[in-house]
């Protein structure tokens, strides 16, 4: 059966079904296409889970210190079986709620696997969707005028290091765990390994991180890494950085043990688990993009600023585009790339306005240039620091570890960055974007009044700092 379409999107992630709702908002017919579940990696097994989990870990570890608190809690214990079902009781929630939108955006979702089509009866350019099923129904030719493909991605492995869900995993296979191992060596330490990390410390894992890098956490600002370092070594983590792990060193049998250069040497480490996290790559094959003149780039879908493939009227966004694979981005590309579509008036993103979180404890959140990307572009540098320990809120937390930092350009006063470690920083974040997005300045955030207490003055201290005016330190 065939149906006509403005816009099929390949792909219910978060980007897709954000996309598809400003589509119906346009008026445009709409469809998408998922072989899983709406939602997609963000919800099912990346941001919504990850976060569920880490606020367990959280209040654990908080509740294990109550009597800093004066709250004397004997015998406290963990039931990691309620924790799953805590996780996946919001995320069942909202996928529901992602449900409803679709009824709501009459837009139609086909729950099977979509793949392009090359020119052909339907259509005499490539774009055709043939929609396949796993329970032996005829496929679905859907023809669109545009097509948006929002595939998303999969966490990344290394050879010699092949998941088997008993000994080795990914994020993936670690949200289903049913027990906690009693150790980990996880092998990556950007964002994701790093959350986890935390999450697993918390959990009260032993954990081991082995970085190849100089530092974990290499994208972000130096200071940022050095003092996140201190703080998961103060907690008993253990971080081995500018170290090499050996893939085929890897053995399996009373939990697992592998090797890694470190310093010239090898040094062998073992644990109950591994956990890979080394990045993720593109959902590209098999989705029929033979079948059209669509570039790819180290398996990365080439587009243009508005998100458009060499075929013009099939574009991309997400994770599948590489750049920033976060949700949000993937969600404001989608919602440009429609609107694009739809003729309307519209500006390409400037990623260096997009805000980025690590959910870890201490939490990490930044947006715009690190200090030393600024004065790799030629800025005359000048920053301003405030640490989280002059602010009251944040003794009151009993969470005072951590600074926020600005970096802005001593000739112009622009605003080049702002890079946040401390509790609560991902939701504080915000303040600084809009400050970005609206070209302020050091000097009118330093000059925007901040409540107290709350944890947000460090914001505006670390502006004061920029000029050596800072009140409280």
């Amino acid at each position: 059966m065939a149906q006509s379409y403005d816009l099929v999107i390949l792909g219910g992630g978060t980007g897709g079904y954000v996309a598809a709702i400003r589509a119906s908002q346009l008026g445009l017919k709409t469809a998408i296409v998922e072989s899983g579940k709406l939602g997609g990696t963000c919800l099912h097994k990346g941001c919504i889970p990850s976060k569920a989990l880490l606020r367990s870990a959280e209040v654990y570890a908080t509740t294990k210190h109550g009597e800093d608190f004066g709250v004397i809690v004997n015998d406290v214990k963990l039931d990691f079986e309620k924790v799953q079902a805590r996780k996946q009781g919001i995320v069942d929630q909202l996928h529901q709620g992602v449900q409803g939108l679709m009824k709501k955006g009459k837009i139609d979702v086909y729950e099977g696997y979509g793949r392009i089509l090359g020119p052909s009866i339907f259509s005499p350019t490539a774009g055709t969707i043939s929609v396949e099923y796993t329970d032996g129904r005829e496929n679905d030719m859907l023809i669109p005028s545009n097509v948006l493909i929002a595939t998303g991605s999969r966490p990344r492995t290394l050879p010699g290091l092949e998941v088997d869900s008993e000994y080795v995993m990914t994020s993936d296979e670690a949200l289903k765990l049913e027990s906690l191992p009693s150790s980990i060596v996880i092998v990556g330490g950007g964002v994701i390994g790093i959350e986890w990390a935390s999450m697993l410390h918390d959990f009260g894992v032993e954990v081991t991180v082995i970085e190849y890098a100089d530092r974990i956490l290499p994208t972000e600002d130096k200071e940022v890494s050095k003092e996140m370092q201190r703080i998961m070594k103060k907690k008993g983590i253990k971080l081995v950085t500018s170290a090499k792990v050996l893939p085929d060193t890897l053995e399996k049998g009373d939990g697992i043990t592998i090797k890694a250069e470190h310093k010239g040497e090898e040094k062998s480490f073992s644990a109950d688990k591994l956990l890979v996290s080394v990045g993720r790559e593109a959902n590209t094959n098999d989705i029929g993009l033979q079948n059209t003149d669509i570039e790819l780039e180290k398996g990365y879908i080439q587009v243009n600023d508005y998100m458009q493939t060499k075929e013009t009227h099939i574009y991309a966004i997400g994770d599948v585009i590489g750049g920033l694979q976060l949700a949000h981005v993937a969600s404001h590309e989608g919602i440009l790339a429609v609107e694009h579509i739809a003729g309307e008036k519209c500006e390409p993103i400037d990623y260096t306005m997009v805000s980025k979180c690590v959910y870890s404890s201490p939490e990490i959140a930044s947006v715009g240039l690190t200090e030393e990307e600024a004065k790799e572009q030629g800025y005359n540098v000048k920053t301003g620091k405030f640490q989280f320990r002059a602010i009251g809120k944040a003794l009151v937390f009993g969470e005072s570890d951590g600074f926020v930092k600005f970096v802005t350009d001593q000739d112009s006063d622009d605003l080049l960055g702002v890079h946040m470690i401390g509790p609560h920083v991902t939701d504080m974040i915000s303040e600084a974007g809009l400050a970005r997005v609206l070209d302020a300045t050091a000097w009118e955030v330093a000059h925007t009044i901040h409540p107290h207490p709350t944890l947000a003055e460090a914001i505006g201290e670390a502006a004061l700092a920029v000029d050596g005016k800072a009140i409280h330190s």
